[in-house]
């Protein structure tokens, strides 16, 4: 057992060093492998760390203790389960939970104020740039009032219809306040 013990721990850290390096395409071999399942237990992350924990705390109470084989087992089998549960509610979970994506809707563009980067044709389409996050779109635009655009003219998104926005020209004299 003690063997067996040794060559969990070894095959964890070697695990560990090598998902350093090559981590993403690991992933994905064993996404490719286990298919899109989605069970927490199937996770590489959380197997090799029970079996490195079952490992290690196996190694230890063989050579610390007088405990016979059948209560290390158990007592490492208990310990690599303490520790897949901590890895998977301390780091997992998290993670899965923290993952951003720069996606967004179209119909998120509504009200949104940004610049004629095509020209926009009375009865046509051109092209303008809008902030959306951290970022900018180019997006397909149409003028709303049915009237020409000139490129550079600060514009505000009316409508979005399909993948179109429909524009307006920003009147800047009208958002600053009177006394």
């Amino acid at each position: 057992m003690h063997t067996l013990y040794w060559g969990l721990l070894i095959f964890g850290v070697l695990y560990a060093i090598v998902s350093l390096l090559i981590g993403e395409v690991l992933s994905h071999v064993v996404d490719g492998l286990v298919g899109d399942s989605h069970l927490a237990v199937l996770q590489p992350t959380i197997l090799v760390s029970g079996l490195t924990a079952l490992g290690a705390v196996g190694v230890l109470l063989s050579r610390y203790t007088a405990w016979s084989s059948t209560t290390i087992l158990l007592t490492a089998l208990a310990g690599a389960l303490v520790v897949s549960i901590g890895v998977y509610f301390l780091y997992v979970r998290p993670m899965e939970n923290s993952e951003n994506s720069i996606g967004f809707s179209i119909t998120e563009l509504a009200g949104k104020v940004g610049e004629v980067n095509v020209p926009i044709p009375a009865a046509g389409y051109g092209e303008v740039i809008v902030r959306i996050g951290a970022g900018v779109t180019n997006q397909i635009a149409a003028s709303f009032d049915k009237e020409a655009i000139p490129s550079g003219t600060t514009i505000v998104v009316v409508e979005v219809k399909g993948d179109t926005l429909y524009v307006s020209p920003l009147n800047e004299e009208t958002l600053r306040p009177t006394h």
